[in-house]
C-alpha cells in the first residue's frame, strides 16, 4: 500500500489577506484533493527574533524554531508560499528558514530538519512578475540548506484580481501549474522521505 505523504503547508507572509496566505490556501486543497495529508500553518504562531549569533550562543535556538524544526521532521515534504520584497525573499520567511537550519540535537539526537526533505515553491505579487525573482532567491536558499526542491513551480500574479469569491484562481492556466506543482511534490516527499514521527 502507498504511504500517503505528509504535507507541511505555509505562506512567507502574515499579513491579514497576504496573497501568499491564500495561494497557500489552494495548495492546501489541491494537495488534499490529491489524497495528501496536509498540515497547515502560520508563522505568526510561531514568533521568532532577528538571528543573532550571540543571542544564540547564550539562550541557544529558540524554542519556536525547534517546534518548526520538529514540524518538518514530521512531514515528508513543505509547500511554501511566498511573497516578494524588494525582489527578494521577505524577511520573516528569511529568518525563520535561518533559525530552523541551526538546529542540530532535539533531546540529545542529532537532527538536521531541512537537510533531506523536499520542497515546492509557490511565489505570488501584486504586479505582473508574480514574484518570480523572489522565488529563485528561494530555491537558492533551500537548496544550500540541502533540501530537494522540486522543478515545477506556481507563479501568481496580479494578486489582487487572481482569486475568485471562493478563493480559488480565477485563471485556469494557474490552476494546471498548482495541480503539477502538487502533483510533483507529493510524488517526489513519497519516493524521498525522510519523515521522523514525532
Amino acid at each position: 500500500m502507498a504511504v500517503i505523504p505528509k504535507i507541511l503547508v505555509f505562506a512567507g507572509s502574515v499579513r491579514s489577506g497576504a496573497y501568499s496566505g491564500r495561494t497557500a490556501d489552494v495548495a492546501q486543497k489541491e494537495l488534499a484533493m490529491q489524497g495528501a495529508e496536509v498540515t497547515r500553518i502560520s508563522l505568526a504562531d510561531y514568533p521568532l527574533p532577528i538571528l543573532d549569533e550571540d543571542l544564540e550562543k547564550e539562550k541557544g535556538v529558540p524554542e519556536n524554531a525547534l517546534k518548526l524544526g520538529r514540524l518538518v521532521i514530521a512531514h515528508d515534504g513543505l509547500l511554501i508560499a511566498t511573497p516578494e520584497y524588494n525582489g527578494s525573499i521577505p524577511p520573516l520567511l528569511k529568518n525563520t528558514i535561518d533559525w530552523v537550519s541551526l538546529m542540530r540535537r532535539d533531546g540529545g539526537r542529532p537532527v538536521r530538519p531541512l537537510a533531506g526533505k523536499v520542497a515546492g515553491l509557490c511565489s505570488s505579487s501584486y504586479g505582473r512578475f508574480a514574484g518570480i525573482r523572489c522565488i529563485n532567491h528561494l530555491r537558492a536558499v533551500l537548496v544550500r540548506c540541502q533540501m530537494e526542491v522540486v522543478t515545477p513551480e506556481c507563479s501568481v500574479p496580479e494578486g489582487g484580481s487572481a482569486f475568485d469569491e471562493d478563493g480559488n484562481f480565477r485563471d485556469e492556466r494557474l490552476y494546471k501549474s498548482m495541480e503539477h506543482l502538487c502533483r510533483t511534490l507529493i510524488e517526489t516527499s513519497r519516493m524521498l522521505s525522510t519523515r521522523v514521527e514525532a
